[in-house]
């Protein structure tokens, strides 16, 4: 069993939540960044939020944005409290301790803490992880007729102009992680990964079947990325989205399996930090677990929750076959701080394509 995966029994912490949700009613609004209501059901996630907590506005800044482009939102409001400085950043696990190391991040232990696996969060609570996921491909079926199984099918004549990164590999963890299970693909180990993953974008794009755009559901869906890279609940709620209009198919490659953590955060210069707070508690309460649960998210208090009974059987059916995620690789902050400064720095290099 993964050590990310490995959960203590819960103990709470004496919060109390009816004068921390008084003190955020107070302060009447919470800004968040960079959560697009399809990732990891967010939207509903955050319709949960207001309905326990009324009296509190969500202000939802940059939908699409990365999670670089998040931590800049924090550095280039320092001291602003007007609606343009999020309080609580969403970010790749590689993001937290550089983070904590900026000053950028405030320390804040949820409720729930003990049952966050100590793997998964830093142990003064300056940040935790929050959800995890594989990478996967998503295939509009009416547009592509061989279905790619693995990444060295992606090579294939077949997919020209075809296969596109849900993100910008120089800003977005998602995909810098996906040219990362690229390098995994070809047999590259976890220090050589990032090297080997620029190395087949770069002939991928010199082939002409890399599409150097931000891929979306709706790229997908009008054909102009048909083959998309991105994480695997982004994915399966892409295709349920779609209603069959183009028909969809999730595929975990047969090699290069990368498992990803999210991690949370509350910025050091929060205008509303007791909203910041209520919305940690409610992430990582069990409404909150199941809310990401719902989005095909696998939540950092699976296994304590799933101990307990508390997650509906039509939840746990509705994921990918566990057989698929058997050969998960999940890379430890300091792999994927090394691999992000590979990536983020060589790209331009290597690979020669402007992602917009």
């Amino acid at each position: 069993m993964l050590a990310v995966l490995a959960v203590s029994a819960p103990t709470f912490a004496a919060t109390d939540l009816d004068a921390l949700y008084e003190a955020a009613k107070a302060e009447g609004q919470l800004t968040t960044i960079a959560l697009p209501h399809s990732w990891c059901a967010y939207g509903d996630v955050i319709d949960g939020f207001k309905a326990k907590y009324p009296g509190i506005t969500v202000n939802e800044l940059n939908p699409d944005a990365g999670s670089a482009d998040e931590i800049e939102a924090i550095k280039a409001n320092q001291g602003n409290m007007g609606p343009q400085a999020p309080d609580v950043i969403d970010v790749g696990l590689s993001f937290g301790p550089q983070a904590k190391a900026d000053g950028l991040i405030q320390a804040y232990k949820v409720s729930t803490w003990d049952s966050i696996p100590d793997s998964a969060k830093d142990a003064d609570g300056f940040w935790y992880g929050d959800y995890y996921g594989a990478m996967a491909f998503i295939v509009n079926k009416d547009l592509v007729s061989t279905m790619p199984t693995d990444w060295s099918d992606l090579m294939n004549d077949e997919y020209n102009a075809s296969v596109a990164l849900a993100g910008d590999p120089r800003a977005s963890n998602q995909a810098i992680q996906g040219v990362f299970a690229a390098g995994m693909g070809t047999g590259a180990d976890v220090d050589s990964a990032a090297e080997a993953g620029l190395k087949f974008f770069g002939e991928l794009n010199a082939k002409g079947n890399f599409v150097p755009v931000i891929g979306k559901a709706a790229s997908l869906a009008q054909g102009t990325t048909p083959i998309l890279i991105a994480w695997d609940y982004n994915l399966l709620a892409w295709r349920d989205s779609f209603e069959g209009n183009p028909e969809a198919e999730i595929i975990v490659p047969k090699t290069g399996v990368v498992a990803g953590v999210y991690i949370q955060a509350i910025s050091a210069y929060a205008p509303h930090p007791n909203a910041a707070k209520l919305w940690m508690e409610y992430l990582y309460s069990d409404d909150g677990q199941l809310g990401w649960l719902g989005g095909y998210c696998h939540p950092i208090r699976f296994n304590d929750m799933a101990s307990r009974g508390v997650i509906p059987q039509d939840m746990l059916d509705a994921l990918p076959p566990a057989a698929a995620y058997e050969q998960a690789v999940f890379p430890t902050i300091e792999q994927q701080n090394a691999a992000k400064a590979v990536i983020t720095g060589q790209w331009d290099s290597v690979v020669g394509a402007n992602v917009e």
